[in-house]
């Protein structure tokens, strides 16, 4: 058998890297072999270091993410999980490159889903197309609240109908998946049910319900609590005992210092709700200071003409002229009375007078929320002063201390006596807790110390593979490749560094022979000497094809 870098040839072995070209091409192949090692090992150190690019994907969201990696040319592999990672250099730069695609659209389908009508398709089938893009549009517009992780929106529209007594009214039912720890408050609950019932038309609030992945009803808004307390009233009760006793704290932590204060306040709210409307009069006022509303005065006269003069013709024609002229009495007589005297007439005078009535009317309305009673404890810590020993000791506040916080703590709680608020401030030695001594991390424990570590190591494997890539193949190779070539003396047939000729007449070149030019002259050597062996030789390469 053939040693390493010999060739076997008819009659002998021959040394591949005993001609100038073969050595050239050894060398160059060594080389080359050691120089790509050497790179695979840098190329190895320099891998770069990954980071998540999506989490949460569907099947097709993802194949979708992979075929445009692909064509971005963007590195990417799987993490446990089906995470798709991508270098921690490149994922905000695919990130927004996929956004602008589109991607990943998530399980939901909006309007896109109108992008593709085929050719004839029936009335019934775009109007399913129709509600399929509306549910996955509010399924998207409600994943984007912060709390929301998935969304899946259901809608339940009737056919319109032209008789008003068949008109039904459409519903909405919504199933929220929440992030893990993550709840819904209230006010977030009113405002998906509106963003829903806005985006339907005609779909009342009431008829959308709200559900989360474990079956809750978040919805029931319609109905009143089964225990009698209303959520809103209680939070507004906690919030207002929570001012009061951050108000207090507040004022009084300059004075003793922060935290050598507690506050704690229980407030009695009233939430009943009340109206009252009152007509009342005042009394009767003089008719000078009171106001005329009407004034109406009448007055009449009867008076009863009975005949006059003496009877007869004469009475009864008209009197004639004056002949005489008249003259009037005698002073001191009276003027002769007619025939007849004038009856008497009665004469009648009314006047009514209205005045306005001094009237009142009250309509009162007592909201809800007003405070019927206020109760605050306070406790404060005793004040640290040095004792005689010089050693920190607490001593307690004394009376004029006491008498200014209890002032300022009545300002700010707004204290009313008539109400019926009570205030209880009590000066206490605060009980320290026991703090234990938490061990601090050993250097050789701390994550920052743990990666250093990790990508210092990762360089020093690589230089060191580097180093005896050199020094144990690079290196000795081309020390012996740069070496003369030296002939060894002829030895006796069959001693060694001689040639050797084979029961088949095959001739070998030892391994020690190394200078072309020598080996040349003993063959030529060999040829004069023996030129039946050299024949057979060359017989032998002809015959077979070498």
């Amino acid at each position: 058998m053939a040693a390493a870098g010999e060739i076997v040839v008819p009659g002998g072995i021959m040394d591949f890297t005993r001609t100038p070209g073969g050595r050239k091409i050894a060398t160059m192949l060594s080389v080359a072999a050691v120089v790509a090692v050497m790179a695979g090992v840098w190329m190895w150190g320099q891998q770069p270091d990954y980071r998540v690019l999506f989490a949460t994907y569907n099947d097709r969201d993802g194949g979708a993410i992979v075929a445009e990696l692909e064509k971005m040319n963007i590195p990417y592999k799987y993490s446990d999980g089906g995470t798709i990672m991508v270098p921690s250099d490149r994922v905000y730069d695919a990130r927004l490159k996929l956004a602008s695609q589109g991607l990943p659209k998530g399980g939901n389908v909006g309007f896109e889903l109108m992008e593709n009508q085929k050719l004839g398709s029936s009335q019934f089938v775009e109007q399913i197309n129709f509600q399929r893009a509306m549910e996955g549009e509010l399924a998207r517009s409600i994943e984007s609240v912060s709390s929301v992780q998935a969304a899946r929106v259901h809608l339940a529209m009737p056919k319109d109908s032209v008789f008003v007594t068949e008109q039904k009214t459409p519903t909405a039912s919504v199933l929220l998946n929440l992030y893990p720890g993550r709840t819904l408050d209230a006010q977030q609950v009113s405002a998906i049910v509106h963003l829903v019932a806005s985006s339907v038309p005609e779909l009342s609030p009431k008829s959308v319900t709200l559900v989360d992945q474990n079956g809750n009803l978040l919805s029931d808004s319609g109905k009143p609590p089964a225990t009698g307390l209303d959520p809103t009233q209680m939070k507004y009760v906690q919030e207002l005992q929570q001012n009061v006793a951050r108000r207090i704290e507040s004022i009084i932590s300059p004075i003793v210092g922060a935290g050598n204060v507690r506050a704690e306040a229980t407030a009695d709210v009233d939430f009943s709700r009340s109206e009252q409307a009152t007509e009342s009069y005042k009394p009767n006022q003089t008719p000078d200071a009171m106001a005329i509303r009407s004034q109406q005065s009448s007055e009449s006269q009867n008076g009863n003409g009975g005949a006059a003069g003496v009877p007869g013709a004469l009475s009864n024609q008209p009197p004639a002229p004056a002949t005489a002229p008249i003259t009037s009495p005698a002073p001191g007589k009276t003027a002769a009375p007619a025939a007849a005297s004038a009856t008497p007439s009665n004469t009648r005078k009314d006047s009514t007078v209205n005045y306005e009535l001094d009237k009142t009317i009250q309509y009162v309305q007592q909201g809800s929320g007003g405070l019927k009673r206020l109760s605050v404890a306070v406790v404060v810590n005793y004040r640290n002063a040095a004792g005689k020993d010089g050693k920190p000791a607490q001593t307690p506040l004394s009376a004029a201390e006491m008498d200014q916080i209890t002032n300022l703590v009545k300002e700010a709680m707004g204290y009313n006596q008539q109400r019926g608020d009570t205030l209880n401030i009590v000066n206490s030695p605060f009980a320290s807790p026991k703090i234990e001594p938490i061990p601090e991390t050993p250097l050789w424990k701390q994550p920052a110390t743990i990666e250093m570590a990790k990508t210092t190591g990762k360089y020093i494997l690589m230089g060191i593979a580097l180093l005896l890539l050199y020094l144990r193949v690079l290196k000795p190779l081309l020390k012996k490749l740069s070496e003369p070539l030296a002939l060894p003396p002829a030895a006796a047939q069959g001693g060694e560094g001689a040639m050797q000729l084979g029961h088949d007449g095959a001739m070998a070149l030892s391994a020690g022979q190394r200078n072309y030019q020598d080996n040349l002259t003993r063959a030529q050597q060999l040829a004069k000497d023996d030129p039946r062996v050299v024949a057979n030789i060359v017989k032998t390469w002809v015959g077979g094809n070498e």
